[in-house]
């Protein structure tokens, strides 16, 4: 494998790009008056009681894979918020792939797909941990050589798409994204 192949394999394995929302549209339909109290389950049994927590890994994660996603477009993390949302490992991980992409002369064009999920969630650990594995779809994912002003295809060997994992801690009240591992999954497509 060239070290272009490597450098583009390497930034599409670590990367994740921000969760995509789902909105509600209006479909015309006039809202109805409620029913009354009396008449409405109680949603108690179904509501995850960690829920807003899990919301907030989320966001954060999200945020992190957005900035990610900007330096990987340049090769370069400068004006980037990388550090508001990832720890120094994580970190390591990003700055080494953003090394192997400018020795390569490579960048990221095109959108990477995913559908991530808390997995875990402790909040009663000293630091509070949670464990998300994410579904990553490379189908619109590009490695460029920008020297060549071309598009370097994937390994053919390399699934489109692929699970992995990532971990991350509530630091000060705030997630942050600790560990990012490309083979989380074990090879696992989804």
């Amino acid at each position: 494998m060239t070290m272009r192949h490597r450098a583009g394999l390497c930034a599409a394995v670590t990367l994740v790009l921000a969760l995509t929302g789902c909105g509600g549209g209006d479909d015309g339909a006039k809202p109805s008056a409620a029913p009354p109290a009396a008449s409405s389950p109680t949603p108690s049994a179904s509501v995850d009681p960690q829920a807003a927590e899990k919301a907030a890994v989320l966001a954060s994660y999200t945020a992190m894979a957005t900035e990610q996603m900007k330096a990987y477009r340049k090769a370069d993390a400068k004006g980037t918020d990388l550090e508001k949302y990832a720890t120094t490992e994580a970190l390591g991980q990003i700055r080494n792939d953003l090394a192997n992409m400018k020795q390569a002369g490579t960048v990221v064009r095109g959108e990477l797909g995913h559908e991530a999920e808390v997995t875990a969630l402790d909040m009663e650990a000293q630091t509070p941990t949670a464990t998300l594995s994410d579904c990553v779809d490379l189908s619109g994912y590009e490695t460029y050589d920008v020297k060549a002003k071309k598009v370097i295809p994937l390994p053919t060997q390399q699934p489109l798409r692929y699970v992995m994992t990532a971990t991350a801690q509530r630091w000060d009240g705030r997630w942050m994204v600790t560990d990012i591992d490309p083979q989380g999954g074990e090879g696992a497509t989804c």
